[in-house]
């Protein structure tokens, strides 16, 4: 039996997670439903790349050209590493007042996804969403994995924060989602307890 969704929640990474890609990690999930899920890790910045070398590899920025011409949001951009699945693609998710026609996917009434060059064209060019974060990659999980993992104290689950998404430094967003469930970091425990 499938539980209720968890499309539009924050997976928060238990002590017990480890590895590159999940330890400590904040994933924002975009889609669950019985064929599997897939989400964005929102707190892991890519050491890989640069945002201004990632615009220039997808032509929105000239070779030289300075990000000065950028709107200021995006000259702070930071590029976060969203999971181990499909990482040299990227993935925007941001809020609803920008939508691409057959290319946007709403995640929820105020989040939404979008996955080509042409949204960040359109925020280059201060026409773009009003908040946006940036991933290369995405986390994956086939039917039943997520829930097997939930099952074994992997992930904890709340509601998502556009504040959190949006206004928190990445670095920040793991503690930060901690909180706002109450909970404090060292109080958790990597052992799963069974009733």
């Amino acid at each position: 039996m499938m539980p209720s969704s968890l499309e539009g929640q924050f997976l928060i990474a238990m002590p017990n997670l480890k590895g590159p890609h999940f330890e400590r990690a904040v994933v924002y999930l975009c889609s669950h439903s019985e064929d599997g899920a897939m989400g964005l890790v929102i707190n892991h910045i890519s050491s890989q790349i640069t945002f201004p070398d990632l615009l220039r590899q997808v032509d929105v920025l000239r070779e030289g050209e300075d990000m000065i011409n950028l709107p200021m949001p995006l000259r702070r951009m930071d590029v976060l590493d969203g999971g181990p699945v499909d990482q040299g693609r990227g993935f925007v998710l941001h809020s609803s007042d920008y939508k691409l026609e057959s290319s946007t996917l709403a995640v929820s009434d105020d989040i939404c996804l979008t996955a080509t060059v042409e949204i960040l064209r359109a925020l280059a060019e201060g026409r773009g969403p009003s908040s946006a974060l940036l991933t290369l990659g995405y986390a994956g999980w086939s039917p039943g994995q997520l829930e097997d993992e939930l099952q074994n104290n992997s992930w904890l689950t709340c509601s998502a924060d556009t504040s959190l998404l949006f206004e928190c430094a990445p670095e920040k967003r793991y503690e930060a989602s901690l909180k706002l469930m109450g909970i404090d970091l060292s109080m958790l425990s990597s052992e799963a307890g069974h009733a």
